[in-house]
């Protein structure tokens, strides 16, 4: 399936929905904000959010320092 993430094209297989995404890129132990086609998800609803061919994603994860 062919996304957009953070403004790239990404070819992804086996990814049905953003919580299998962001287990995908090893980010879903971390504190992030999800925008699906300009929308942001909850995060208690990442696993019952589907993707489809041609969604764009933003995907914002904070890093602390000083």
């Amino acid at each position: 399936m062919k996304l957009v993430i953070n403004g790239e094209n990404r070819d992804v297989n086996d990814i049905a929905t953003v919580a299998d995404l962001l287990a995908f890129y090893k980010l879903e132990q971390k504190i992030l904000v999800v925008e699906l086609n300009r929308n942001i998800i909850e995060r208690d609803t990442y696993a019952s959010t589907g993707l489809q061919e041609g969604d764009q994603l933003e995907i914002v994860h904070f890093v602390g320092g000083g």
